[in-house]
């Protein structure tokens, strides 16, 4: 999250009152690009966009994309369109395709047409793209090569695709219809003899993934093969991009963000937590609250018509709940995390519940022993003590197969596991451990 810079601030005001272009220019062009979105983000949108005309729109287009993508809106909103147009061609293709994406559809009818016919059709292409398949992910901004020319004469032609290219350590080979025929890294060409031929010397097995490829498989690939950048092809093998592992980053922060809120039983904010509103935090924290506040409702409606007498097994309730759904929460934590990652499958089902049993008996058994020596200090007997352990063994296994067999079950419906497991689990667990303390109580008190 970029945050202002209380320091920097008052100065920045200052040169703008001032009318020091100069040293705004001067302050922008010395200083990496987020460290100026840090200090300047504290001003108004007008007054930012008057820090922002001081500079080259190169410059602009590479501090723009470091404002949070809230804030990047309510500077479009207020933006010259002329402006904004230039601003738009000179940013990076996933960047402003990024933003774009968050604007309304009117809007961005309104501003293309001042964008250049070429950098145009490259926006409604990446636009056209699933939100969150590796297309979205991809920049048009590569490097690329025929197959069928040399060394020395490659790196004279990557001379002038360098300033345009988003990273050239990967050179990709293309034929006459951009087919993808190898790869080169920058440092096999710098080192090959100057007349080798690039066809000699690229790579062939490439390992790519297609435009429509959820962006999961994506990270997943880039994580097993330590690469710096993968290509995206479409169904023709045809060169469309390439995704760097920079964007997989922020895409891999954003979903362990979303990831978490969902596993808290909160719908993902989207944006900064200070940023999001009052009315939208309750709408998405709300939901689940309510879903929770209606199955802890069943649970007091279990005990109400079926009331448990024995004061001493009243208190150890809490600690009977507690163990289930606590449990529970694990076990479905560890199998959508591991969904997640691709260390697991839905064809794996048969393993997963073979283990979570037997955690379940371990675990089990690990707090039945403490549970049953707490017990005998209220329990009017050591054999009434017993319904403690036998309670506490039976709901941790309930918890742990409940909790790896939600998120299975959810994922095989095409639901997100991670934001409907966790809240039912805990639902589950509370109404059947109640049942199952109760049922427990009545064999062993008779």
């Amino acid at each position: 999250m970029v945050t202002a810079n209380p320091i920097l601030l008052p100065e920045l005001r200052f040169m703008l009152a001032e009318g020091d272009t100069a040293g705004l220019r001067e302050v922008a062009e010395e200083l990496h690009p987020a460290t100026v979105a840090e200090f300047s983000t504290g001003l108004t949108d007008l007054e930012l966009w008057q820090v922002l005309a001081a500079l080259p729109v190169e410059r602009q287009a590479d501090i723009f994309p470091y404002y949070e993508l809230s804030r990047q809106v309510e500077l479009v909103a207020v933006a010259d369109r002329q402006t904004l147009g230039q601003l738009l061609e000179s940013m990076a293709p996933d960047s402003r395709v990024e933003l774009l994406r968050e604007l309304e559809p009117e809007l961005v009818e309104e501003i293309l047409p001042l964008v250049a016919k070429a950098e145009r059709h490259d926006i409604r292409m990446l636009l056209s793209c699933p939100e969150n398949s590796a297309g979205a992910l991809m920049t048009t901004e590569y490097a690329s090569l025929p197959a069928d020319i040399t060394a020395g004469e490659a790196i004279a032609r990557l001379r002038s695709q360098a300033p345009n290219s988003e990273s050239i350590y990967y050179i990709y080979v293309l034929d006459a219809e951009r087919k993808l025929l190898g790869l080169i890294s920058l440092r096999d060409l710098i080192l090959a003899r100057p007349t080798a031929l690039v066809a000699d010397l690229m790579q062939t097995d490439i390992i790519s993934v297609l435009v429509e490829e959820p962006q999961e498989e994506v990270v997943q690939k880039l994580a097993r093969f330590d690469f710096l950048a993968i290509p995206v092809v479409d169904d023709q093998n045809r060169l469309v991009g390439i995704i760097t592992h920079d964007d997989v980053l922020d895409a891999v922060r954003q979903d362990a963000t979303d990831e978490a809120q969902r596993i808290a039983a909160v719908a993902p904010l989207g944006e900064s937590y200070l940023q999001a509103g009052l009315t939208t935090m309750t709408w998405k924290r709300g939901g689940w609250l309510t879903i929770l506040f209606a199955t802890a409702a069943v649970t007091t409606t279990v005990l109400a018509r079926r009331p448990i007498t024995d004061p001493w097994l009243i208190d150890f309730i809490p600690l009977v709940m507690a163990s289930g759904g606590n449990s529970g929460s694990q076990s479905a934590t560890l199998v959508i995390t591991a969904m997640s990652t691709g260390d697991c499958r839905l064809s794996d089902w048969p393993q997963i519940l073979r283990r979570e049993f037997m955690l379940g008996i371990l675990l089990g058994l690990l707090l039945a022993v403490p549970g049953y020596l707490l017990a005998l200090l209220y329990a009017p007997t050591p054999s009434a003590a017993l319904v403690i352990p036998l309670t506490i063994l039976g709901v941790v296994m309930l918890g742990t197969l409940v909790g790896s067999v939600l998120p299975l079950m959810f994922r095989s419906l095409g639901l997100d596991p991670a934001l409907m497991s966790n809240p039912f689990v805990s639902a589950i667990v509370d109404v059947v451990g109640i049942l199952l303390y109760m049922s427990v109580a009545m064999l062993v008190l008779g």
